[in-house]
C-alpha cells in the first residue's frame, strides 16, 4: 500500500498537512465537512502538494516535519515539486 503526505490550500490563504491512502478521497472529505476539523470552517480546499510513502509510520513522520515547517518553508518545498 502506499500513502500520501498532503498539502491543502484553505480558502481564507492557509495551508493543511495531512497523510492519508487515497489523495482523491480524503480531499473529498474535507470539501464535504468529513475531513479534518480545521478544514471544515476553511473549505473549499485545493490540493497543491503531495508526496509518496511506503509505509504508514515514513508518512506520518514526513506529516510531523512538514507541520514544523513555516510558511515560507511549506511554499519553498512546494516550489521545489515544480
Amino acid at each position: 500500500m502506499t500513502y500520501y503526505v498532503y498539502i491543502l490550500m484553505c480558502a481564507d490563504g492557509t495551508y493543511y498537512t495531512g497523510y492519508t491512502t487515497d489523495v482523491e478521497r480524503r480531499l473529498k472529505a474535507h470539501n464535504t465537512g468529513k475531513g479534518a476539523k480545521y478544514t471544515r470552517s476553511r473549505r473549499p480546499c485545493t490540493l497543491v502538494y503531495t508526496e509518496e510513502y511506503p509505509t504508514k509510520q515514513e508518512a506520518m513522520r514526513r506529516e510531523y516535519a512538514i507541520k514544523q515547517l513555516t510558511r515560507k518553508e511549506k511554499e519553498d518545498l512546494m516550489n521545489r515539486q515544480d
